[in-house]
């Protein structure tokens, strides 16, 4: 009994340490950049299961504040699209806040709860994916699962569990290098437990000391889609005013 107890007690300290480490990792990866705000401006290329191709033009900038993180999206072009814009903004409680300005409208509408599992602007990106990376952690669980080769590097691969239930994917598996912590892919999983989507950052390159993925690609695996975002330019800690992240810079595009 006694050699029992002392097993598990070292096993649950095992476990402990993991659980610990997993933590440490993916908070190492999410907040490698240090940046006060990010200004750039992207090519998106959205590929059809057939192989054909659509591309816009989109700005974004994010910024700090008091709850979190805080980015505008805004479409630049084709035309259809041109002057479409979207906020999202960290909350108080931990989850994001989101609203989108259609032109078309005429108005701005904010995303439901229940709707931001859809599709972003006929993109494979969802609503959640847009702010994915400002998740704070302390909404899922984490689990060390292993360590795995990929693109010539070893990474760990991390399990992320969220504790909410109605969260849009029951889990998410992110490989990250054990070197600097660069994410290469993520894998995320529908809530019945399917391989979903992939998420794939690649091309890291030195942008004011700070390695920067300049590709990311989001494929949606039952459709056979996928969206790529080609970065063109990138500033970290520049000029951004407080009134872009308003319901009124969507509508007008002016910072008051």
């Amino acid at each position: 009994m006694k050699r029992t107890i002392i097993t598990a007690v070292l096993l649950f300290g095992v476990l402990s340490l993991h659980a610990q480490n997993a933590v440490s990792i993916i908070d190492s990866a999410k907040n490698r950049i240090t940046s006060d705000t990010v200004l750039s401006q992207s090519r998106m290329v959205i590929t059809a299961r057939d192989g054909s191709t659509t591309e816009r033009l989109i700005n974004q900038y994010s910024k700090d504040g008091a709850n979190g993180a805080r980015t505008v999206i805004e479409f630049l072009r084709p035309a259809n699209v041109a002057g479409s814009r979207f906020l999202t903004m960290d909350n108080a409680s931990g989850g994001t806040d989101q609203w989108i300005y259609l032109p078309n409208l005429g108005k701005t509408r904010r995303i439901a709860a229940a709707d931001s599992g859809g599709n972003f602007m006929g993109t494979d990106f969802s609503y959640n994916d847009i702010s994915s990376m400002d998740r704070d952690i302390s909404l899922d669980t984490h689990t060390l699962l292993k360590e795995e080769m990929i693109n010539g590097k070893n990474c760990y691969v991390i399990q992320s569990v969220p504790k909410d239930s109605s969260y849009q994917y029951s889990k998410t598996l992110t490989w990250i290098d054990k070197e600097n912590y660069l994410i290469y892919k993520a894998e995320m999983y529908n809530r019945r437990g399917e391989l979903f989507k992939i998420m794939e950052m690649s091309d890291y390159k030195d942008v004011q000391g700070r390695l920067s993925p300049m590709q990311t690609k989001i494929s949606t695996v039952s459709a056979g889609t996928s969206t790529t975002i080609y970065m063109e330019k990138m500033q970290y800690d520049g000029n951004i005013p407080e009134n872009v992240f308003t319901t009124a810079y969507l509508e007008t595009g002016r910072a008051r």
